[in-house]
């Protein structure tokens, strides 16, 4: 059991209730569950593990090496990678059995190097870029990708599954682009669908479309951050208006408390100054453990926010690499020991990611994917029978 002072504490049954949830809101399309980046934060094997027992019936992630972490585990549903350069090892990930991404010619070549290599039929999903700006094969260029596809595709060395793109405005569900890229990406299909290709999968929906926009599912839907209960677009609705719950709480315990007069500094550059005699109270996580520097407190407004004792309170000075204070008050009557919750799912009453986010200027993906790893994630909600685990899961 981990000795370090803070926690992550993710809720597996929470991430089970939200898929479920998102199954309902998806209708008919099939739910990939989005595992990248270790999960958003929450890890990635018990993340998808219970977004499979939730009802995904595929996982997402970005880098090939995610991919084959899921494989290496004994996971065996549909997997995605998306997101790879030259060099990468495409064909272990095709001898797993690994889904992979066509956004360029290089790529196809790559992916059909790796397919002769390992002597197994590529399986690919061709990425389309339909106004993002991002990644994906131009509309001008797509005609002759597909075709180098769907010739290798005769050879027997790939199969072309899926068509795929991601909308730019999704979290803005009235944007007019979102109307425009569904239009471009239903032309895409079309057109590869006039090529020959038998598609299984045609999908666009990220987690805010999925939520808000029936007209962009298609077949298949890829909610990320709705996964871990989070609201995708906090201006329309917040989890629960989405039957989501917050999967994570971050939690620490206070290192010291002590009593100052007033006019003491406090942490770096003085940016807050007692006005009182007052408590302070340190909290032993900082920005290396993913609490934002942008949530520094100054003398004019708190910092992120925290909740201990029942109270709500906030960060007070600037967040340090490995801490961060706050003004507990003259009656204070916390002790050394005392947890100080920094966001949960706000059925307490604590602070929520998107609280972070607000005071940050960020978005609650980031607050959520940022903590980091030296922060252990101890893990609640499992299946019965499975027991008690902690950091080494989430390798």
């Amino acid at each position: 059991m981990s000795s370090y002072p803070a926690r992550a504490v993710v809720d597996l049954a929470a991430i089970r209730a939200n898929v479920a949830a998102l199954r309902e809101h998806a209708g008919g399309a099939a739910v990939m569950a989005v595992v990248k980046a270790d999960g958003y934060g929450h890890g990635l094997l018990p993340s998808a593990r219970a977004a499979l027992a939730g009802g995904a019936t595929w996982l997402g992630v970005a880098q090939v090496d995610e991919a084959l972490a899921l494989r290496e585990a004994g996971i065996a549903a549909p997997v995605l990678a998306w997101l790879y350069a030259p060099g990468a090892p495409l064909d272990r990930a095709v001898a797993a059995g690994v889904d992979l991404s066509v956004a360029a010619g290089w790529a196809l070549d790559a992916v059909l190097a790796a397919a002769r290599a390992a002597g197994v039929t590529a399986r690919v999903h061709v990425k389309v870029d339909t106004g993002l700006g991002r990644n994906g094969v131009t509309r001008e260029e797509l005609g002759d990708l597909l075709d180098a596809a769907l010739r290798a595709q005769a050879e027997g060395a790939v199969a072309v599954v899926g068509l795929w793109s991601h909308l730019a405005f999704a979290d803005a569900p009235d944007h007019p682009t979102v109307r425009g890229q569904a239009r471009v990406f239903a032309d895409a299909v079309a057109l590869a669908e006039r090529a020959g290709a038998r598609l299984e999968v045609r999908h666009l929906a990220n987690s805010a479309a999925t939520l808000t926009d029936p007209s962009v599912r298609f077949d298949l839907v890829r909610p990320g951050l709705a996964v871990y209960g989070l609201s995708p677009v906090p201006q329309v609705g917040d989890p629960a208006s989405f039957g989501l719950t917050p999967a994570m709480r971050l939690e620490a315990e206070l290192a010291l408390v002590k009593r100052v007069p007033a006019g003491q500094g406090v942490s770096y550059a003085h940016a807050y100054t007692t006005t009182r005699e007052t408590v302070l109270g340190l909290v032993p996580i900082g920005y290396a453990d993913g609490v934002p520097r942008h949530a520094s407190g100054t003398q004019d407004r708190w910092g992120g926010p925290v909740q201990v004792g029942g109270r709500r309170l906030g960060v007070a000075g600037r967040v340090c690499m490995d801490q961060v204070v706050l003004d507990l008050g003259p009656e204070a009557a916390e002790r050394a020991g005392d947890t100080v919750v920094l966001f949960g799912s706000g059925a307490d009453g604590e602070p929520t990611a998107e609280d972070w986010a607000q005071v940050a200027g960020t978005i609650s993906y980031e607050i959520v994917a940022r903590v980091g790893a030296r922060v252990p994630r101890v893990l609640v909600g499992q299946d019965a029978g499975a027991g008690a685990q902690v950091d080494e899961d989430l390798a």
